[in-house]
């Protein structure tokens, strides 16, 4: 399926709020991911096609999170989760899921979550999330 150039902004934005609400989740310890992000979303007057594509990934990401972050612990040797950076970390759990699900060419998974990193982390966060989502999507055979 070939996005137009709207639908591509569209993903974008929606993957750059759903990394706020998993980031506003992480640092606050929050219990539940969902009700956090309505709130966050309802705050920031987020529209109905940037719900429709994040809200199923965040979805995911709250049912398996414990799975995701083993596939993350497994690829990030001498890294536990914790000692990942907040961004980092949030942007991986958000790309592996989106990779899980497979609903998204695996390129533009990782293309879009180096791009999260570049534009909310540093340089080197870049390097990390592609070096790790690389890795995941070569396990799950995506690559």
């Amino acid at each position: 399926m070939t996005l137009t150039r709207s639908d591509q902004r569209t993903r974008r934005r929606a993957r750059a709020r759903a990394l706020q609400a998993l980031y506003a989740w992480d640092v606050t310890g929050a219990d539940e991911l969902l009700r956090l992000t309505h709130r966050l979303w309802d705050d920031l007057a987020v529209g109905a096609d940037e719900r429709d594509f994040a809200g199923p990934v965040l979805r995911f990401l709250d049912r398996e999170r414990a799975a995701i972050d083993r596939q993350i612990e497994d690829v990030t040797t001498n890294w536990r989760l914790e000692r990942i950076g907040a961004i980092e970390r949030c942007v991986l759990r958000l790309g592996v899921a989106e990779l899980s699900l497979g609903d998204v060419p695996t390129k533009a998974t990782i293309q879009e979550s180096v791009r999260l990193a570049e534009m909310f982390g540093s340089d080197d966060s870049a390097k990390f999330v592609n070096g790790v989502l690389d890795a995941v999507a070569r396990r799950l055979g995506r690559l």
